[in-house]
């Protein structure tokens, strides 16, 4: 089960970031703006946070294990079709496509781990299956940067399809099947009053908020670091670009250790650490040293990794009923926040460089620290009245 969602959550981040490292490679050839490029990494994440919300209804049908076959096989083939788009367009369109198949994982992933892992085990099974998200993302973007430097942009993506067939096919070997899931046909009214019930849980809403806000900030970053590391002062190559990505083993680690730091911390002081982290990671990376912009982005992605373990398990251990549509909520908050930040982020970047992309994440990073204090107030007025009572 392990390798086989590893292979999953590899293939998922390879190919739905697969166009982030190319984006200044993209914008010199296709002749088009950073915000215009941007869109073909927003497409495919704003698909995918519209899918999967219905795709988790069909899980509740078909099963998880079969939908996420037949995702990652679809987002495979579209992945063999992108290196021969004919311009922005069509690239934008076969990416939509793409992450609208990708969705199938998510939409399953989380809700097949509740239902096939002990309760205690739960965080940390699904902080391994983001770690292998994080791997997934890293491996795409360095093998597209080398590949892109040496190719072109367009052989980058093929070598990324080739991966994801390979992940599809391991995945499948590998994967078992589900012991406790019960096929429940969810019509459009039963899905609508799953959804309804969750978005009135206030404990739901703060974590599907907190998902979205650190996603927005990880999604600016990431999409523009590109465009600042090829020009003044840095000028690196687009193969080192790419390599700057192996920052990513940091959220590796950062989100496999997301149980741990709950045992300590407890949630919300899990939360606090991240916000905290990935807001001195923000600033830090305005500096004009290179080993400082690095240091930043490690401190960004530990930040978020842990932040994203923390709010997604949460969402698995407060929904009782209806799990794989209460992750699928938490899903789409996630993926709108990465479409938000990425778009967002291209377009204060083209405004006013790296600095106005950081006061996007620091803002972000504001709402975040805003939505847990309220929950620790909350809880604290909570244990006074229960104090007070006996």
């Amino acid at each position: 089960m392990s390798f086989a969602l590893l292979a999953a959550g590899i293939s998922t981040f390879a190919l739905l970031y697969s166009t982030q490292a190319l984006l200044p490679a993209i914008s010199g050839d296709l002749g088009v703006t950073p915000g215009q490029a941007s869109w073909t990494v927003s497409a495919a994440t704003g698909a995918l946070a519209l899918a999967v919300l219905p795709l988790s209804a069909l899980s509740e049908r078909f099963g998880r294990r079969t939908l996420m076959t037949a995702s990652l096989s679809i987002a495979a083939v579209v992945a063999l079709l992108t290196p021969f788009a004919p311009n922005l367009g069509w690239l934008i369109a076969l990416r939509a496509v793409q992450g609208a198949a990708l969705a199938g994982v998510p939409a399953s992933a989380m809700a097949y781990l509740a239902e096939e892992i002990r309760a205690k085990a739960l965080v940390g099974a699904i902080g391994l299956f983001v770690a292998g998200n994080s791997i997934g993302g890293m491996s795409g973007r360095i093998v597209t940067g080398w590949v892109a430097q040496a190719w072109g942009w367009r052989a980058a993506l093929a070598a990324v399809g080739v991966l994801a067939v390979v992940c599809a096919v391991v995945f499948r070997l590998l994967v078992p099947p589900a012991r406790h899931f019960t096929s429940r046909p969810v019509g459009p009214r039963d899905l609508a009053r799953t959804v309804k019930g969750h978005l009135a849980d206030p404990l739901l809403r703060r974590l599907y908020a907190i998902g979205a806000l650190f996603m927005t900030v990880f999604g600016a970053v990431y999409t523009v670091i590109g465009y600042r590391l090829i020009d003044e002062p840095f000028n690196l190559p687009q193969g080192i670009v790419g390599s700057i990505f192996l920052v990513y083993l940091v959220g590796t680690a950062s989100s496999a250790a997301a149980g741990r730091l709950v045992g300590r911390l407890g949630r919300r002081g899990a939360l606090y650490l991240a916000v905290g982290t990935t807001t001195f990671g923000l600033l830090l990376s305005l500096t004009a040293s290179l080993v400082a912009v690095l240091l930043g982005l490690v401190l960004i992605t530990a930040g978020f990794f842990a932040g994203h373990a923390v709010a997604s398990s949460s969402v698995s251990r407060t929904a009782t009923t209806g799990r794989a549509q209460a992750s699928a909520l938490y899903q789409s908050a996630y993926y709108l926040g990465s479409s938000a930040g990425g778009t967002l982020g291209a377009v204060a970047f083209h405004a006013a460089g790296w600095e106005g992309t950081v006061v996007l994440g620091l803002a972000a990073m504001v709402g975040a620290a805003g939505i847990t204090l309220y929950a620790t107030r909350k809880a604290l007025v909570q244990r006074r009245a229960l104090v007070a009572a006996r």
